[in-house]
């Protein structure tokens, strides 16, 4: 294993613990709501998109129906969709490989990889952002649901501000690129703006409609934080 290999491994694990560590505020407030351990549990195993599972139990807690909950958390998770569409390619997966990696699928599994300028190394850095930050964050959750109500408020201990840190921390190389920066100002602009007169998760989904919208405005331009040669990486065939 070569030294860059092992450095993006030490960064993912790295990257695992700040996020994974936020769980513990899930599996707390989740079970304050009314949840119980095991649905607590489960939605960490099987949605695994924090932001969706916040907008969940906030729903639930304030008094909402599940359904509505459930909306809420669809409509905030489908910016997965969009980091999928830039993956896809980037990764090269097909069958069983690309339906496993689409479980993994997050914020910072996909900054992880998409900073890379080989596929193996984009590989590297999804696989392991993924695989710690699914660890840990279950892990967590499972603690935090335990814990309940004893926890008391997880924010006190600063968790919710190490996630979004590491989070810009990961995208901070991209934002070497004037475009980028007008993109990341505009996005920020209209999610802040939305906050109040909105539902939990149209400003997040209106942020990454602005990105989609710059990108299709200005496809012909090249980005010099893009991954080099990531036309030859779409088209290199399967690794492994």
């Amino acid at each position: 294993m070569t030294a860059t290999r092992r450095s993006i491994i030490r960064d993912g694990i790295a990257v695992g613990v700040a996020t994974g560590a936020y769980g513990i505020s899930f599996g707390a407030i989740s079970v304050a709501a009314g949840l119980s351990v095991l649905q607590t549990c489960a939605l960490s195993l099987l949605v695994f998109t924090g932001a969706s599972q916040f907008a969940l139990v906030g729903v639930v807690a304030n008094g909402g129906a599940p359904l509505s909950g459930a909306v809420t958390a669809l409509l905030l998770g489908t910016r997965n969709t969009l980091y999928g569409l830039r993956l896809a390619p980037l990764l090269g997966w097909t069958g069983w490989r690309r339906t496993a990696a689409a479980h993994l699928v997050i914020d910072e599994s996909t900054a992880m990889a998409v900073t890379r300028e080989t596929r193996e190394d984009a590989r590297t850095g999804f696989l392991s952002t993924g695989v710690a930050v699914f660890s840990l964050w279950n892990l967590a959750t499972l603690g935090g649901a335990l814990a309940g109500e004893a926890l008391g408020d997880p924010r006190t201990y600063g968790l919710d501000a190490a996630v979004g840190g590491a989070f810009l921390a990961l995208l901070w190389p991209r934002l070497r690129d004037r475009r980028n920066k007008v993109t990341a100002v505009l996005a920020v602009a209209l999610a802040l703006g939305l906050v109040p007169l909105t539902p939990a998760g149209v400003p997040v989904l209106a942020a990454a409609l602005v990105a989609l919208a710059v990108g299709l405005a200005s496809r012909t331009e090249e980005d010099p934080t893009e991954i080099p040669g990531r036309d030859d990486l779409a088209t290199g065939g399967e690794h492994g």
